[in-house]
């Protein structure tokens, strides 16, 4: 029997990868009745990466944390025996944020240093932390404070949780680190290769994004400098250069230079987690997609992740996404056979936002047709098809 595997991050703001991927597959068995479907939710390291995770197997674990501004609030961390990952944006992240108000000095990344706790008093021995969609800016200093770590300020003075007030830092004390950080394997899921600081570092870049102005990009900036020097004090090491410490408004920092983490691209790493090398290797045709379908695909998001691992077994790929901005050139040297948009499927744009479902299963119906020789031969091997692109 023919097999499709369904691998799609979430639509961000409609649906997430779970309920694409159910769509699709009402779409597909429309037309194929004899079709074996599976589903690998995929992600990035920023939001999705825990409920991919939930998909894989793992199991939610509920714990108290401070989210972005500090209030307490409920967010898990997901753990298979031994293991387990932690999304920062389910603590950290700018949806945390109350009334979606962005505090760009004084948001804290303490909350996903308190799920890295917990995991850690579980008996959890390697950690998985996806570090997307970060609220703040404070290189981590607020995670590390959360496992243990003391900062003091000028004159002694007691520092403020957020970016803001890295300015007056002045020394690290790691005494007092979570006794279980000795033993465990931390590893980041990230997309991002922006240094610490500078013009392409966690101020500048991603500053504005949460909400930062001019004069507080630069104070953010002077404040991670700053932190970077008490941190090169303290370890002997100075890392602040190093491709993806400014992920996560710095997090990234404070993992690889205190922590002594790995980094490794988030779509390859969550992948891993998900079994999907595996389920791609026994599919006949892999559907994979995202909200946009963008430039931003091709450098590193779990779509072009699924492609190049399709690609190795010459497996047929194509793409769902909300839309569909990469022409077809692009498409084919990213290892696309197809894209399909639900913007061209709609009737009108805001059709595509407020019906996603219907239409995903118009897509699924057409893939189900268009890959139909495809499937009926999958033993005889690639088969080339050209499809009515939906563009």
């Amino acid at each position: 029997m023919p097999r499709v595997l369904l691998a799609p991050d979430k639509f961000k703001g409609t649906l997430t990868a779970a309920e694409v991927a159910a769509h699709l597959e009402v779409g597909l068995r429309s037309v194929l009745t004899k079709v074996e479907v599976a589903t690998v939710p995929v992600a990035d390291g920023g939001d999705g990466t825990l409920a991919a995770a939930e998909a894989a197997g793992f199991d939610l674990v509920a714990v108290r944390a401070a989210g972005p501004t500090g209030m307490p609030l409920t967010a898990s961390f997901a753990r298979r025996g031994t293991e387990a990952v932690v999304e920062l944006a389910e603590v950290s992240g700018l949806s945390r944020l109350p009334d979606g108000r962005p505090d760009p000095l004084g948001a804290t990344s303490r909350g996903t240093g308190d799920l890295i706790a917990a995991a850690l008093d579980a008996g959890c021995r390697r950690i998985v932390v996806g570090i997307g969609g970060s609220a703040s800016t404070d290189g981590g200093v607020g995670l590390l404070r959360a496992l243990g770590a003391r900062v003091s300020g000028r004159r002694g003075r007691a520092l403020r949780d957020g970016g803001g007030s890295l300015v007056d830092i002045v020394g690290l004390d790691l005494a007092e680190l979570h006794p279980r950080l000795a033993d465990a394997e931390l590893v980041v899921a990230s997309d991002v290769d922006n240094p610490l600081t500078g013009p392409t570092g966690a101020a500048a870049v991603y500053g504005p994004q949460k909400g930062a102005g001019p004069d507080e990009v630069e104070a953010l900036d002077i404040g991670l400098s700053a932190w970077a020097d008490v941190v090169a004090e303290a370890t002997g090491r100075d890392l602040r250069d190093t491709p993806g410490a400014g992920a996560a408004g710095g997090v990234g920092f404070a993992l690889l230079a205190v922590l002594g983490a790995t980094m490794r691209p988030g779509a390859e790493l969550v992948g891993e987690l998900s079994g999907l090398p595996e389920a791609v290797a026994a599919a006949d045709l892999v559907v994979t997609g995202e909200g946009s379908l963008d430039a931003q695909t091709l450098h590193g998001k779990a779509p072009a992740a699924v492609a190049a691992l399709a690609a190795r077994h010459s497996i047929p790929v194509v793409a769902v996404a909300g839309r569909v901005a990469l022409d077809e050139a692009t498409l084919r040297e990213a290892g696309f056979d197809a894209a399909y948009g639900l913007i061209d499927e709609a009737g009108s744009r805001d059709e595509a936002f407020t019906a996603p479902g219907p239409l995903l299963e118009r897509i699924g119906a057409r893939i189900a047709r268009e890959y139909r020789e495809v499937l009926d031969a999958p033993a005889t091997g690639r088969v080339e098809v050209e499809v009515a692109r939906g563009r």
